[in-house]
């Protein structure tokens, strides 16, 4: 005879791999070594920013992976090549490994190399913000804004509010 009830769940066994702070303060002061970077959370993790698009991801144990790495944007054919030589340093991250990214191992990297991969990405991000097209998130004064949502599509935003359907 069932009582409908779900058996309880196992819990889950303790983060082994989580960093004390020691990695994510290496990868600050590299990431925030390069000009105007800042920093912010983006989901749940530190993360780090040319003016405007993300170079560098910390990953502590993200959904329990093992990884204590950061996440980095690599040129063209750059991953494959990074990951079949050092597999114990790096691997394909999730989400943004199909986009070209790489994940790095912290702990198996000295500043010197951690800080020249920082680099590189870095630069990659921003040659991205300086090419035509490029994302604006805030036009600063003087600067032509982008349109509102109603605008993009070729009609007043004020036409209708959104929520329910009109019956």
């Amino acid at each position: 005879m069932t009582t409908g009830k779900r058996p309880r769940p196992k819990p889950l066994p303790p983060d082994t791999r989580k960093d004390d702070g020691t990695q994510l303060k290496r990868l600050r002061r590299l990431c925030l070594s390069m000009p105007g970077a800042i920093e912010k959370i983006s989901h749940g993790e530190p993360t780090f920013f040319t003016p405007k698009r993300v170079f560098a991801m910390f990953a502590n144990n993200h959904h329990g992976d093992g990884h204590v790495a950061v996440w980095l944007p690599v040129g063209p054919g750059a991953q494959d090549a990074l990951i079949e030589e050092a597999p114990q340093i790096f691997f394909r991250p999730p989400y943004v490994g199909p986009a070209g990214w790489i994940g790095v191992e912290m702990a198996r990297l000295d500043d010197d190399w951690l800080g020249s991969l920082v680099r590189e990405a870095f630069q990659l991000m921003a040659v991205r913000d300086r090419q035509p097209g490029a994302r604006n998130p805030s036009s600063s004064p003087g600067e032509a804004s982008a349109p509102d949502r109603g605008e993009r599509r070729g009609r007043p935003e004020s036409r209708r509010p959104r929520g329910r359907p009109r019956r």
